[in-house]
Formats: structure tokens, sequence, C-alpha cells
């Protein structure tokens, strides 16, 4: 039988599989002899036990009622007494931070009774009401599904009623009242009585927690990180320590380390006579953590002492909660806190320095997706701009948008094509949504440490917190800042890493980090001016790069079809090209020959069109392998779907229709009717399955061979102009090995004929691409006739699938998305269990016919950091990708080498 209740002593950090993050965390900070008060964990099983029966296990009651037993005996109070009342807080606990999930639920165990038996012994009639207040707000928004407005505006009702500023100048009698008026909005629009049985409470609390796990916020964040859905969520019975005990008791959040820009120190937010809600919810401006040092020094020195510790065993910046109870310190959470591109980069590195982790562990730390926000643009310093207001600087990041108050809003307008900034009060979990489609958040209310702060750093996006001159009104439509009005839909602009607000759009210019990838350390240290925080990012950035590209195994090329996009890549650290697409070299004004020469009727024709393309083609080449010099450079014969380059059937119908029904004769007349012939003739249902590829080099004379023509003239060309050319040709869809076997021997045949007639040896590598199904199963075979394999992973997902990219992606895959059925598109991040099968069989076939035949990628995942670590794992030796992503994709070549634990320089 599972056993579904651990106490905190019983656990440990390792155990977040069945404790979940928090209560492993809880039982490591027990095990190690942190003040943690008294309490137990209530397991993953048994939520995914809740999830299979639609109700709680029998046996939990049970396992509940001994371990709540033993937290009694600890702390020497009964839950539920009249007189020495023992209450508990209940909080959910996933593997993953989830900041959709269930909130907190305190103060469980007060009815109408024991809040009086808390007064006495206590010695504090307004804290024992402060208390109860909370708890029906809690419960009945977080357990029964009241509206949070609700309570949120009789609180406020009450504060104007008798002048409070905020609900700390609340009496002990108005919160009384306050309970009055919570617990008939519970009655009236919850459909029962506030629960008065303290089990109860625990029980509805527990199993509300449960349900959390499935609530439409909680799939969204799900599906947006890519968590699983039967993961489920563990449940925290905590005793409660009280804040809220006057002005020697608060509640706060510490970091170890800032986690916005990285820097050392105590960093945080404290609230004093508050409870630990009060600081994520940003209902009340927080103190600076450093004010507690004024206010307890014992208390702040153990503080102090306890995250150094805690960084110490966690080897990492850690998110801390606590609260002071009286001048006794208790620690209520730690986990590796959530950072900033910039701080992930500069804490590894710091790490390092302090010979906390090495260098390996410092590239498992960041992520390539935290690089690429490191090289987004940012505001011009120079720039004119229109400043509103300054709040506190929560998410670094440039952010320019339309004003919008609420989630539809967020979502309409995002779905529209728009920017868009969520500005509120402040944050919920119930803003999720809205907050998922922002690029930028402002709030005018909460801390460094609430909601909208601790998730915009986690999805990556800018934040401003805490502008107090922002004023929300969410029914006018309307945003107030320091008497300037602005209407939803209004443009502004945020600076997460200043606090800044402008009003207007403003220009951006590249980053110091942008500048130090395309032009080296020098640049990069040159573009931060003074400012020698970003100085110590962009030196990190490149510590940590170094390293990647040391210790991968994994090459990166680019895909790129001019010597320009070339010469980007390079700079941005490409060992080569890993596919030049030649049929975007044909483009604009020399669509036309090919045009030509795919509807020559007679040789002459199809002569005369080879010859206009020839050298434009060779001069193509020769600029790209100048550009590429001493590296790889992979061409792909041409592979366009051949609607590509013809004329639109449609509009030249109706052009030669009209030209009948005028009588209009001539030569162009009869061009057109007979282009309308051939054009009926290829036309095709579905040009990607159709003829393209080596298809259409088959079908079509010549096409292959004026561009092998082409290749062969531009190696001779670039080695008697000093240069060192490394093409290499290769041949798109194939299918079948004898299709391969007829380019091949075409392209030896005018390889040698070119030699000869300059005297040069020209013996360049022809391998293909593995994008169809049966390529991939039949590698073993092709292989025979190939000298490599680059697996076209975008076409391959489409005939895996059977998905047609272009259509479905406007079409279905929202609802596929929503539905669960997809998580993410698999032509963004590659479809392991299906398209990566392919790719791995393809990856054992070729090495079963030629052992080390050199195997790589040429898809856009070749970019993605997941498909990364995939590729790594199937054995192939490169990836390739668009110039910007290279760097991310040498980082995650690096991680890659790293999990697995393989070295390059072994």
């Amino acid at each position: 039988m599972a056993r579904y209740v651990f106490r905190f002593s019983e656990g440990g950090k390792d155990q977040r599989d069945l404790l979940g993050g928090k209560g492993a965390n809880l039982a490591e900070m027990t095990r190690i002899g942190l003040p943690v008060p008294p309490g137990f964990t209530i397991t993953t099983e048994a939520c995914r036990a809740y999830m299979r029966e639609g109700r709680l296990p029998p046996e939990l009651r049970v396992e509940v009622t001994m371990a709540l037993r033993e937290v009694e005996d600890a702390i020497g109070r009964r839950l539920g007494d009249f007189h020495e009342p023992l209450l508990v807080s209940v909080r959910s606990g996933a593997k993953f931070s989830m900041p959709g999930m269930m909130e907190t639920v305190l103060n469980v165990g007060l009815n109408d009774a024991s809040v009086r038996g808390l007064a006495e012994f206590s010695g504090d009639e307004r804290f024992a009401w402060d208390s109860y207040r909370r708890l029906i707000q809690m419960f009945g928004r977080t357990v029964l599904g009241i509206d949070g407005e609700a309570f949120s505006a009789a609180l406020e009702q009450k504060r104007q009623q008798v002048g409070a500023a905020t609900d700390v100048d609340l009496g002990a009698a108005d919160l009384q009242d306050l309970v009055g008026t919570y617990k008939t909005i519970v009655r009236d629009a919850g459909g029962r009585d506030f629960p008065q049985h303290p089990r109860e409470q625990l029980d509805m609390a527990i199993e509300a927690v449960f349900g959390s796990w499935n609530t439409d916020r909680a799939r969204l964040y799900r599906r947006r990180e890519r968590i699983p859905n039967d993961l489920g969520t563990a449940v925290n019975v905590v005793a409660m320590v009280f804040g809220n005990l006057g002005e020697s008791s608060g509640t706060g959040v510490a970091f170890t380390r800032d986690p916005s820009s990285g820097q050392p120190g105590v960093y945080g937010d404290y609230l004093p006579n508050a409870q630990g809600e009060d600081v994520v919810a940003g209902i009340r401006n927080t103190l600076a953590l450093t004010e507690l040092e004024q206010r307890d020094p014992a208390c702040y020195r153990e503080l102090t002492q306890a995250m150094r510790r805690l960084e110490t065993h966690y080897r990492d910046l850690c998110d801390i909660e606590f609260t002071v109870e009286r001048g006794t310190l208790w620690l209520l959470q730690t986990r590796v806190g959530k950072r900033t591109a910039a701080a992930a980069f500069r804490v590894a590195t710091q790490l390092v320095d302090e010979n906390l982790i090495t260098m390996d562990e410092a590239i498992a730390r960041v992520t390539g997706a935290q690089l690429t926000q490191l090289l987004f643009p940012q505001f011009d310093a120079d720039a004119g701009k229109q400043l509103l207001t300054r709040g506190m600087a929560a998410s670094p990041g440039a952010a320019v948008g339309e004003i919008v108050l609420d989630n539809a809003q967020a979502v309409e307008r995002t779905a529209a094509g728009a920017e868009v900034i969520l500005v509120r009060r402040e944050t919920n979990p119930d803003d999720l949504q809205g907050m998922v489609a922002a690029t930028g958040i402002l709030t005018a209310r909460g801390g460094k440490t609430s909601h909208a702060a601790v998730v915009a750093r986690g999805m990556g996006k800018a934040a401003v917190v805490g502008a107090e001159e922002v004023s929300v009104d969410v029914a006018a439509q309307q945003v107030t800042v320091d008497g300037t009005v602005l209407q939803a839909g209004e443009v502004i602009a945020l600076d997460g890493t200043t606090g800044e607000v402008f009003r207007g759009e403003v220009p951006v210019v590249d980053s110091p980090v942008m500048r130090y990838v395309a032009a080296g350390v020098h640049a990069g240290v040159e573009a931060c001016g003074q400012d020698e925080g970003m100085k110590e990012l962009v030196l990190a950035v490149h510590r940590v790069m170094t390293h990647a590209d040391e210790v991968r195994r994994m090459r990166v090329r680019a895909n790129c079809d001019t010597a320009d996009a070339a010469r980007q890549a390079r700079e941005r650290g490409a060992e080569g090209i890993g596919l030049c697409r030649t049929e975007h070299q044909f483009l604009g004004d020399r669509r036309r020959h090919i045009e030509r020469l795919v509807l020559a009727r007679t040789e002459e024709e199809r002569r005369d069109a080879l010859a206009a393309l020839l050298p434009l083609q060779r001069q193509d080449f020769v600029e790209l392998l100048e550009a590429m010099d001493g590296l790889p450079t992979t061409i792909r014969l041409i592979d366009p779907p051949l609607h590509e380059f013809l004329p639109d059937l449609t509009e030249l119908a109706v052009r030669v229709a009209l030209a009948q029904e005028r009588g209009e004769t001539g030569e162009q007349a009869d061009h057109d009717a007979a282009l309308l012939t051939q054009v009926r003739r290829m036309h095709e249902e579905n040009p990607m399955l159709g003829l393209r590829g080596v298809r259409l080099g088959l079908k079509v004379p010549g096409l292959f061979a004026l561009q092998i023509r082409a290749v062969a003239e531009a190696m001779v060309e670039r080695r008697r102009a000093g240069g060192d050319p490394r093409p290499e040709i290769m041949v798109p869809l194939v299918g079948s090995v004898r299709e391969m076997q007829i380019v091949r021997d075409e392209a030896e045949r005018i390889l040698t004929e070119v030699g000869h007639e300059h005297d040069e040896l020209l013996e360049p590598p022809i391998g293909c691409m593995i994008e169809l199904p049966r390529a991939a199963l039949t590698a073993h075979r092709i292989a025979e006739e190939a000298d490599f394999f680059s697996f076209g992973t975008n076409d391959l997902t489409q005939t895996t699938w059977g998905f047609s990219r272009d259509d479905v992606e406007g079409s279905f895959f929202a609802d596929y998305l929503e539905n669960g059925v997809l998580t993410i598109s698999p032509f963004e991040t590659l479809d392991g269990d299906g398209v990566g099968a392919l790719v791995v069989a393809g990856v054992a076939g070729g090495q079963q016919t030629r052992p080390g035949l050199h195997m790589g990628v040429c898809g856009e995942h070749g970019g993605d950091p997941e498909s990364i670590h995939f590729f790594h794992r199937a054995g192939l030796d490169y990836v390739s990708c668009s110039p910007f992503r290279v760097p991310v994709a040498r980082l995650e070549a690096g991680r890659a080498a790293v999990v697995t634990g393989e070295d390059a320089t072994a």
C-alpha cells in the first residue's frame, strides 16, 4: 500500500518527484538544522490517486491525523483548541515551481470560538481578528472559488470608512466587523456558511490543492513550460508562525544574490506586521530587506547566516521565504531561485570564482533561451524619450506595446498581431494568461519579489513594479500617471533594467552582448560604456561561451544563401555552412530564367536558359566560398516546389480568358495561351509532395548539371585567387538509392570534366538530405552512394506527421495546443518520439554501411535548444541553423556534452 504522508524530518531535497519542490526543500532545511516550523507533506502520489479515483484515498485521512498529532505534540497546542489553538497553513508544491497553482491558505483551524482563544493566547485581539479575516478571505477565494475582488472591495470599503491608509491601520473592532462581512460573502457567493470545524477546513483545503492541479491557469502554465500533466502536486501542511503579531513581527522574501542582476549581497523585501502572502501579492509596497537590520539586528544576523548556509548547501542562488514572530526567525521555504538571463550568466561565473561549482556546471546552469534574451535589442540611451514615471526594475529588457488592462484584452490584441503591455495594480495567479500574452508588465504596487516580478523573471519578460504614481481604472479603461491620462490601447515603453516607463515608442539598439557576439570581447565591453555591471555580464558570457566551445562535440554551421549572411554567421562563430538553399538565389529577376528552363519546349530554348543562368550561379558560389573560406560549405541543389517558379495558374487563366473574349491576337496572346497549356500540364494539387528536389533535377535535363558545373568552376576560381574553397554538394528529397546514384554519376562526370579543363583535382563530397521517412528507413542503402547525410527535419516533420506546415500552423495548431494534442509545435522543437525515431534510424543505417559517415542536421531545429540535445544523443556531428541562432547552438551543444558527461577535449 502506498504511503501518502511524510514528516519534514523524513525527506530531503532529492525527493522532488515524491514530495514536490517545496516539500523536499522544507525537509532538507529541517535535516540540516535550520529553524523550520513542524509540518508534513502529502505526496504527489496521493494527488495522482485523487486524479484517478476522483476522491481522496481513504487511508489518507488516517495518515494526516497521525502526522497532525505529531505536529500538535511538537508545538504543544491542538488544532481547534478554544484556548491555545494550533493553526496550520496549507500550500501546494509541485516538482516544478508553478505560478498557476493554488495560492496558500493560512490560519487553517480558526473559527468563531478559537479566534477568541487566539486573542487571549497571543495577548493581541487585533492580531486574532486579522488572522481570522485572512483565513476566510483565502479560503473563500482559493477553496470555495469565490471571486477575490469581493473580499478586496470589502476591505477597501472598510479602510475608506474608518480612514485607514492600509490594512495595518485597521483596529480589532474594524477587523471583527470585516469578518462578519466576509462570512456573508462566503454564504452568498459560495452557497454555504464558512466551515467552523477545523478538520473540515483542513480536509477541504487539501482537496482544493489537488483540484488546482487541473485548473485552466495551471494547464496554461504547464503547456507553456512543457511540464507533464501527470506529475501531480504535493500538499504541505505547516504549523503557523505569525508575522502579524505587531511591529516586532513580519514576513519577507530573501535572495542570496540579486535575481535581476546577479549582484552579490543581501537582497529581498520585508513587511513588518504582515503574513507571507502580503509580500508576494504586492498589496503593500515593501521595505528593503536591509531595514530588518535596523529593526532587529539579531534576527537579521541569523537570517544572513541561514542564507549563506543555504547557498553553500545548494551551491546556487537561493530564494527564501521567512517569518519573524516576535523576534524569532522561521524559514518557510527555500528553492533555487528564478533569475533573469543576465543574473544567470553572472551568478554562474561568480560561483566558479568562489570555487563552489566547476565551469562544466556553470554552462549547465545557463540556457540558450537565456542567451537569446541577452541578444535582444535595448533602448537607445541617446534617443529622445518622454519619461512617465519610475518604478522598481523587476525584470530586465526593453518592451514596447499597447496598454491592456486585463487578460481578455491581452489575448485579443496579441492575437490581432499587436505587442501589449499588461498594466495592473498588482498581479495574482489569475493574471497568468495575460502575462503570457504580454511583452512587458507594469504594476502600481508590489516589490521585486511580488508575483508580477517573480513570474516576469521566470518568463524572461520586461517588468517594472511598484510604480506608485500609476493609477489603474479598469472600468474607465484608462491609466493615470501623475496627472497624465493614458487610454487602453496607447503605446508605452518599459525599461525593465532601469525601472523607467516612457510614453510612446522608443528606438532600440544592439545590446552589448550582441556586440560581443558579432565583433568580439573588446567591442562588447566598449558598448557597455561606464556600466560596470554590464561589463561583468559581457565577460561572463564570454567565459561561458568559450568553455562551451571547448567541451562540445558537435560543430555548429549556419543556413546561409548569400555571402552577406555567411559573413554574419562566421562573425557569430559558425564553423561552416550546413545549408545553402540555391532556389533562394533565383528569386526576383532571376525567376524568369528558371521559368524559361522548366517550360522550354526545344533543346535550343533549354540551352539558352542554362547559358543565362550559369555565370550568375557561378558568381553566387564564388562569393559564398570566399566568405566561408577554409570552412565546409554545403550547397543544396535546387529544391523548390515547382509552382514557385511557374506563373500563377489562376492569374494566367484569367488573362488568357480575357484576351480570348476580347478577340486579342498576336505574339503575346499566343505566348500566354501556350504557357497556360504548359502550366496546366505541370500544375500540382500538393506541390510540397510533388515535382521538387531530386525529382525536378531528373525531370528537367541540365538543371542539376548547371549547378554542379557552377560549383566546380567556382572552386577553380577561388583556388586560383589563393583561397581554400570547401564546397559540399547535397542532393535534396532523396527517397531511393537509385536517385542518388544517377545524380552522383552525373556530378562526378562534370567535376572530372571541369577539372581536366583547368588542370585541377575537384573531389568535393557529394551527399544527400534525409527528409523523407523512406530515406531514413533505407539509409543503409542510400549511404552506399552518399559521402554525408544532412537531416532536413522541417520536411521530415511534414512528411512524418502528414502536416503541410504553411497550412496547419494557421488553421488547427492553436486548437491542438489548447487541447494538449501538442505541447509545442513540432516545427519548433523536434518530435523526439516520431521524427526523432527516424533520425536515429537514419544515423544507425548510415553508420552500418559507412562507419564514421559524417552526419548533421540543417532544419531550423538545429537552433532549438531541446532539439540540439536530442541530436547530440543521436550521434550527429553538427547542427546548422540561421546565423542569429548560431551562438545559442554553440552554447547548447556544449551543455549537451556536459549533461551526457562527454568532453571534446578528452
